[in-house]
């Protein structure tokens, strides 16, 4: 199963047999609003604190790709979910709730990934018959821990992006019908010396493009291989500099088929500066909108390079620069597994 140095291919292929998105009223007036399954008019969704609405997020988007897969709680062997939140409280309360053997991850923004490429390992190796992965962000929580609360009101640079207000889940099954996981790249800590938090792409651009040059290394695949490849989320300012990276590797990917899911979540017109963030983004970009493509026969592969930036509050205020990793997943239309 390992290819290379840092890549696997799961021969199994395992089945993505439901998923679901679900987001706040920043979402709802996004441009891929009609690919959630249920979005919120109330930032607070009910709750007396923005990480308990954050929890109820990662309850909403789990609870519903189960109830689309026709399966409890108790058919699935292992939730595997994180966010950005300090101890990762919102998916561990929310395991709580919902009673399944749960590992938690913390990756950054990269966690949709990371999560998926495990549960599929878990699938493939038949030490599961069925996982959920999940992975959510609020925009409130974490601005409140990382930033500035949003009442202070503070300016934000042009770099700046907008941390989603989302969560996606995926079922992962041996068999049933649904898109198949191919493979999967796991990134390396790449830090390439920046050290401003409101700059997030051009400090998670390099590793992106150092896990994008693996996987086609490892994989030794055709550089026309996939009709899509997204990153989550490099926004306006680290897209173009991860082209510029992989390029110098060359590595030739057309500029159409290299996409970010930061710019795909938000409408032109809506206040985000560089884009869309959080784990929450990408597992709502792919889980709502770009798996609906590949059932809909729009993309036959897809590859999604998940980034996060693993700084803390602490390491920023210790003066340390910003360590960066991506996760590649290998996404492809599949015919059912009976």
């Amino acid at each position: 199963m390992l290819k290379g140095h840092q890549s696997w291919v799961f021969e199994r292929q395992p089945v993505i047999i439901s998923t679901s998105a679900v987001g706040g009223p920043f979402e709802a007036n996004g441009k891929l609003a009609d690919d959630f399954d249920l979005l919120h008019n109330d930032l607070w969704i009910g709750q007396d604190s923005y990480e308990k609405a954050q929890k109820v997020l990662l309850e909403e988007s789990v609870i519903r790709s189960l109830e689309k897969a026709s399966l409890q709680k108790e058919d699935i062997q292992f939730m595997i979910a994180g966010d950005l939140i300090n101890q990762m409280t919102p998916s561990s309360f929310a395991s709580r709730t919902l009673t399944i053997p749960y590992l938690g991850l913390f990756g950054a923004c990269s966690t949709s990934m990371e999560g998926l490429a495990l549960g599929s390992l878990l699938i493939n190796s038949q030490s599961a018959n069925h996982v959920v992965t999940a992975a959510s962000s609020h925009n409130a929580a974490t601005e409140k821990q990382f930033r500035y609360p949003t009442e202070y009101g503070g300016q934000k640079p042009p770099t700046a992006q907008w941390t989603a207000t989302a969560s996606g889940a995926a079922v992962l099954a041996q068999t049933g019908e649904g898109p198949v996981v191919t493979s999967a790249t796991i990134g390396k800590v790449v830090d390439m010396g920046v050290s401003d938090p409101f700059n997030m792409g051009a400090a998670m651009a390099p590793a992106a493009a150092d896990t994008i040059v693996a996987h086609f290394r490892d994989l030794n695949l055709p550089e026309d291989h996939y009709d899509l490849i997204v990153s989550g989320d490099l926004g306006k300012i680290g897209l173009p500099i991860a082209k510029e990276l992989i390029s110098e590797k060359q590595l030739d990917i057309k500029d159409d088929i290299f996409q970010d899911c930061g710019l795909m979540i938000y409408r032109e017109d809506q206040p985000v500066l560089a884009g869309a963030s959080g784990p929450g983004c990408s597992a709502a970009v792919v889980y709502g909108h770009l798996l609906k493509r590949i059932k809909e026969g729009d993309i036959k592969r897809l590859l999604v390079v998940a980034t996060g930036a693993l700084l803390s509050p602490l390491s920023y205020q210790q003066k340390e620069t910003i360590p960066c990793i991506a996760h590649a997943v290998s996404i492809e239309a599949g015919g059912g597994h009976l």
